[in-house]
């Protein structure tokens, strides 16, 4: 089995070096636009299978995406970050043009991929991929539910003194301040976490969690990587394992929750063949009135990506 990461910088190095860790495939290919810098990182993860025991070959390419031919799966994570000064209709310009161009290389060389993407902002670059890729959308998916929901049950755990493994929760809605945390699917050994936690510390939660990204670029000056990449990782191994796990993904709604052609994370099974199916939700009207506020910011992003044309 072979995957693909696009992209070499901290989280798509930290995705291989998850992949290879876990031995997740045979063979981890990652690629990047800077000379030498994917071929060092592979090669770095490489030299320490000898102590951390694992025999995933890692492989480094600069722009040659004829190493990535007949991958499974392509984890994309490609782009710039947003900069002082920059738009957010620029940065949505700069990154769909990345993310055009990585999707019209893989699926050269990989045509029945599929697909995962990380860059952002990631519901619209995800609405990119499927456009460009022309996949069936079950295949083209975004990665940014694992990710919110995983900070989100990591401050609960934080909160109660409990151990994160305990904690299972559903987040839904675009990756950002709209997302919408569903405290009514949060429990904690089975347990409903309302019954261990006040409303207050558990909306002060909910907020910290939606401006999770935003408080780790505060801290360090940059973005995240560790919990992205583990994310990212976590729904390759879904996939290439047949796992079918139960996880929060962004992907095209067709008349699921009564949404059309909007990219939103919903939970999904994952498997062999991508997203397996979508599960829909009994919504309360307070929780469908946040996922609507959440589609119709999406939908807005979307729209930018459509009048560029």
């Amino acid at each position: 089995m072979k995957v693909t990461v696009v992209g070499a910088g901290n989280v798509g190095a930290t995705c291989a070096d998850v992949l290879a860790y876990r031995e997740v495939a045979n063979e981890v290919v990652l690629v990047d636009i800077k000379e030498g810098l994917a071929e060092g990182k592979a090669l770095d993860i490489w030299e320490k299978s000898p102590i951390n025991l694992y025999d995933t070959r890692t492989v480094g390419s600069t722009n040659d995406y004829s190493k990535t031919a007949g991958s499974e799966v392509v984890v994309i994570t490609s782009g710039l970050p947003r900069k002082p000064g920059m738009s957010r209709d620029d940065l949505i310009q700069t990154n769909a043009g990345i993310v055009k161009s990585v999707t019209e290389n893989i699926i050269q060389h990989s045509p029945e991929a599929i697909i995962i993407i990380v860059s952002n902002p990631l519901d619209v670059m995800t609405y990119q991929a499927h456009l460009v890729s022309k996949n069936d959308r079950t295949r083209v998916m975004g990665m940014a539910g694992i990710l919110d929901t995983a900070r989100y049950r990591s401050f609960l755990a934080e909160a109660l003194n409990v151990s994160p493994k305990d904690i299972q929760a559903v987040l839904m809605g675009g990756h950002g301040d709209t997302m919408v945390p569903l405290p009514r699917y949060t429990t904690v050994g089975g347990i409903p976490v309302t019954e261990l936690i006040d409303g207050g510390q558990l909306e002060a939660i909910i907020e910290r969690t939606k401006k999770g990204g935003g408080e780790l670029v505060k801290l360090m000056g940059t973005s995240a990587w560790y919990a992205p990449g583990s994310a990212a990782a976590q729904m390759v191994e879904a996939i290439l394992k047949d796992q079918r796990r139960v996880f929060p993904v962004c992907v095209q709604l067709d008349g699921e929750y009564g949404i059309d052609n909007c990219y939103l994370g919903v939970p999904v099974i994952l498997g062999k063949n991508g997203i397996e199916k979508i599960i829909e939700l009994d919504l309360n009207a307070e929780e469908r009135a946040l996922l609507d506020i959440s589609k119709g910011h999406v939908n807005e992003v979307m729209q930018v990506l459509d009048n560029m044309g």
